[in-house]
């Protein structure tokens, strides 16, 4: 049969375009490409001969051979698949290529607004679409192959500019070989001279290590490159493998050893020890995938720096994707490391950028889930590993109480926080709760820079005494989570620095109850004079039941920001009223039992001596709390003088 040349259309032409120059960010994934390709044929070959017998197709030996060419500057990727006939060639190359970029676009646009996946990633992957990739490396393409069963082969040829030919071949081998010449430019550039064995591994080694057929890469002639050789050219040796197969992930736990999974980890992650968890997950059902994933066993050092590289690798069917993935796993567990295979996904024409669709969202929920569960085992399984684990991943983790609502209450259930019960052991909001208190309502907490601040706090003195357990919150994150009033067994948090605190039991709150009562008849007066004088920074001043030692506290109101989140907020640029708080006495105090009667005994005359006391006894409980004064240099002046009169 003669030779058919065809001419590409205008928009054709656009495609290949865009194919070369637009789609693809890295020019080594066209190997990727066309090692997908031949992996696929290989694939339909096995299937076909299972269903026909009559096929005749040998399945021995089923691989995928690369054939460098330096002198010649040729690459050769060949397999012995189900091949092509020579209406496949034309219809699988030809009719994309004559369709148009217009035409196949409707085509892929009309397939994803159904909703129809399958429909959408065959005509992505049909061969034509990554196989043109190969012209960002060659100046001619040349396809060679010949379907199984049949006698006759097909050759297509193009340079990638305005024609390409179709002929029909006597002598072909079953499969499909791809022969490109490659552009002289590459020549002198290491990174790109594909006819490099060290390049050809490279790639091979990134995109394709886990496929399951063989890999084969043809080694140079001895004298290639050297001069050297026998005198009858026979130079000939063995290809070689050079992809691995072993996709973990794809087989049973029984067939792999701990010390490979490490192995794997160690491969994707770059670490240098061993991980802290193994998780394996296999997806069955209309949307097939596996997942193995990685908990290291200490966290990276800019695991808080933005840029912070987080993903999982993604593969499809074997193929490598993608090595961040960062649509695959929620940010609060980026330390995650790891590989997903699936078998249908939904990608671009490129197959590097995922679209963000159901499939995408489900397999985000289902690994979250996984991962939050396996580490509820671990904490129940193996509280050394836990506890390694909260250690160097518990402050990141909490980060999804703000972001993953869904899963707020798993996260809360495997969370560790200090607490005023053991200095050495944190604990859970299980544990606190099964130690709570005969009568007690609340969890209860107090935010700080750190355990020691939080421990010496006026705020802590009322619990302290009455024995009750408050969790020691330092980390910043848990300035803003714990803002939500989040729940945990049906008890609320809440922190003890707003709002009153009412200790104790029935009985203890009566009799306080009437104290108090009687207290603010007491110091009614004086309390409504503090609060007119300190208004500018203060909205109230009461009694204080959560007092015993120190003289005053300032307190926020149940539902006000905190002062440390409203600095958060401020630093971040995000413009904040100033929240007034409120200023609580301790009647017990002598401080303030004295300032009671001065004012009492001076009939409302207070003079600037009682008003300066007023002044400072908010000031000092500012401090008290680790807050800044408004006016520094006043307090100084002012506690100056007071130390002088004393003298």
């Amino acid at each position: 049969m003669p030779t058919e040349t065809f001419e590409f259309q205008v928009e054709a032409r656009q495609l290949l375009q865009m194919m070369i120059h637009s789609i693809y960010s890295n020019k080594d994934v066209f190997l990727r490409e066309l090692v997908s390709n031949a992996s696929d044929a290989l694939d339909k070959l096995r299937l076909e001969a299972l269903r026909d017998d009559a096929l005749g197709a040998d399945v021995s030996d089923l691989h995928i051979e690369l054939e460098a060419d330096r002198p010649n500057r040729t690459l050769t990727v060949r397999d012995n698949g189900i091949g092509m006939s020579h209406d496949e060639v034309v219809k699988l190359i030809g009719t994309i290529a004559n369709s148009g970029t217009a035409a196949f676009l409707k085509d892929l646009k009309e397939a994803r607004d159904a909703g129809d996946g399958a429909a959408a990633e065959g005509l992505i992957g049909q061969f034509g679409v990554g196989f043109y990739s190969s012209f960002m490396v060659a100046d001619e393409v040349v396809l060679l192959t010949r379907r199984a069963g049949e006698d006759r082969g097909t050759r297509w040829t193009s340079t990638g500019e305005g024609t390409y030919t179709i002929e029909t071949v006597d002598e072909a081998p079953q499969g499909t070989t791809v022969t490109l010449r490659l552009k002289p430019e590459d020549s002198e550039d290491q990174l790109h001279d594909y006819t490099s064995p060290w390049k050809i591994r490279e790639i091979v080694k990134r995109y394709s290590d886990f496929i399951t057929w063989p890999v084969r890469m043809v080694p140079e002639p001895v004298g290639v490159g050297s001069g050297e050789g026998d005198e009858d050219g026979d130079t000939a040796r063995e290809p070689e493998t050079i992809n691995s197969m072993k996709a973990l992930w794809a087989r049973s736990r029984d067939e792999v050893t701990d010390d490979e999974y490490h192995e794997l980890y160690k491969h994707i992650s770059h670490d240098w020890i061993a991980p802290l968890e193994t998780i394996r997950l296999q997806a069955e059902g209309t949307f097939e995938y596996q997942a193995l994933l990685f908990v290291p066993s200490h966290a990276p050092q800019d695991l808080f720096v933005q840029g912070y590289k987080r993903g999982i690798q993604l593969y499809v069917k074997r193929v490598f994707i993608m090595d961040d993935c960062e649509a695959l796993m929620p940010s609060y567990l980026r330390f995650v490391k790891g590989v997903v295979d699936a078998q249908d996904l939904s990608l671009n024409v490129s197959r590097e950028i995922l679209q963000q669709d159901r499939q995408i969202q489900l397999m985000h929920r289902r690994l979250a889930k996984k991962v939050l569960s396996a580490v509820k085992d671990m904490m129940s399984g193996d509280p050394e590993r836990y506890a390694t684990f909260w250690r160097e991943f518990g402050r990141v983790v909490k980060e999804g109480l703000l972001s993953d609502f869904e899963n707020r209450d798993a996260i809360l259930g495997v969370a560790s926080f200090a607490t005023t019960h053991d200095k050495e052991e944190p604990a859970t909001l299980r544990q606190y709760v099964e130690r709570m208190k005969d009568g007690q309502e609340h969890i209860y907490y107090l935010t700080g820079e750190s355990r020691e601040a939080i421990e010496n706090s006026p705020h802590m003195e009322a619990f302290r005494a009455k024995g009750v357990e408050v969790l020691l919150l330092t980390d910043p994150v848990d300035e803003v989570w714990v803002e939500a009033e989040p729940e945990f067994d049906g008890k609320k948090l809440r922190s003890v620095a707003k709002g009153e605190v009412d200790l104790g039991t029935e009985e203890e709150k009566k009799e306080a109850a009437t104290e108090r009562e009687n207290r603010q008849q007491e110091y009614a007066d004086l309390l409504s004079w503090m609060t007119e004088r300190l208004s500018g920074t203060v909205k109230d001043v009461r009694l204080s039941s959560r007092l015993t030692v120190s003289p005053a506290c300032i307190v926020s109101d149940t539902h006000d920001v905190t002062p440390a989140l409203e600095s958060m907020y401020r630093a971040m640029g995000q413009p904040v009223p100033q929240v007034k708080r409120i200023l609580e006495l301790n009647p017990e105090h002598p401080l303030v039992g004295g300032l009671n009667r001065a004012y009492a005994g001076r009939g409302g005359d207070t003079g600037s001596g009682l008003e300066e006391t007023a002044e400072l006894l908010h000031d000092l409980a500012l401090l008290a709390e680790g807050g800044e004064l408004g006016d520094p240099s006043r307090f100084v002046r002012l506690m100056a003088d007071r130390l002088e009169r004393t003298l």
